[in-house]
């Protein structure tokens, strides 16, 4: 039993993780570019090395990480994100100032941050193109994983693996409907009214919050993929919704939406945060960008 264990080399640690995130030692093979065989000889000698058994190959036909192995992982991760982040330092240096910015935001973003961001930015960076994505809950952050945005602004979301994230403020949502909605002619409305009417809800066109809703308190949901036709749908009286309160801050005053009194549905924050990959940080554009986010909330 190895009770001095050796040093791995990242490229051990990596087929490591290229395992456990594919699966299978043939599904490493295929996103490494490599031989099955190779794949396995290098975990064989990453576990001599550490003198520990990292996967269960005897229970189970597919390889299943072992008590020690789930540790041994954890800190491979530490260790590759850390060399990423290193390497993506770098990288910056020595490339300067980005040519163009992919840019993915969260609708919910306030017109007025998001204008006076990019005001000001196309100042700053006359040379700098600009790629602006728009999408809502985790789509904006599936952006910034898939490598199709290099930045984004991101609403309420729990850790992900390889990804930053920067508080830069929020957003007040409200419970409104049209002047002519029962919800609305009700004044103040007992608990649980909003169950029994439509609610229109933003839908989620990634992955990352399946299964998960976010102030959802109706039995009877409308699902929209973007805001502007959930305010049209609104304002329509067609359902009751949560809005970011500057977007309808004109209706409210006109008379064309009401901000409704319900016990279990009260106003509430969204966070927004200014989100990146480890391995791909953003240039001086992109730094300079999230600053300005951050300075908006001074």
């Amino acid at each position: 039993m190895v009770s001095d264990p050796g040093t791995p080399t990242l490229d051990q640690l990596q087929v490591l993780l290229a395992v456990v995130d594919a699966g299978s030692f043939a599904g490493a093979a295929r996103s490494l570019n490599r031989a099955t065989s190779v794949i396995s000889y290098s975990i064989a000698n990453l576990e001599a090395q550490l003198g520990l058994t990292l996967f269960d190959r005897e229970t189970t036909r597919k390889p299943r990480l072992t008590d020690a192995g789930r540790m041994m992982v954890a800190e491979a991760r530490t260790v590759a994100n850390g060399v990423d982040n290193l390497r993506a330092k770098a990288r910056g240096i020595l490339q300067g100032l980005e040519t163009e910015l992919h840019l993915a935001l969260d609708v919910l973003m306030p017109e007025d941050r998001v204008v006076d961001a990019l005001t000001n930015f196309r100042e700053q960076f006359p040379t700098v193109t600009l790629h602006l994505h728009t999408e809502a809950l985790g789509a904006v952050t599936k952006l910034v994983l898939d490598g199709v945005a290099r930045l984004g602004v991101s609403g309420p979301l729990e850790t992900v693996d390889r990804i930053e994230r920067i508080g830069i403020g929020g957003v007040r949502l409200i419970p409104v409907a049209a002047p002519q909605h029962p919800l609305a002619l009700a004044g103040r409305n007992p608990p649980g009214a909003g169950r029994e009417e439509v609610q229109l809800v933003l839908t989620d066109r990634s992955d990352l919050t399946a299964g998960r809703d976010f102030a959802v308190f109706s039995t009877r949901t409308w699902r929209l993929a973007d805001l502007s036709s959930k305010h049209m749908l609104l304002k329509a009286g067609i359902g009751w919704g949560y809005m970011p309160e500057p977007m309808v801050r004109e209706d409210l005053k006109t008379g064309r939406l009401v901000a409704l009194d319900m016990p279990e549905g009260k106003g509430r924050d969204y966070v927004f945060n200014a989100i990146y990959r480890m391995d791909t940080p953003p240039g001086p554009a992109g730094l300079w960008l999230i600053e300005r986010f951050l300075g908006q909330e001074a």
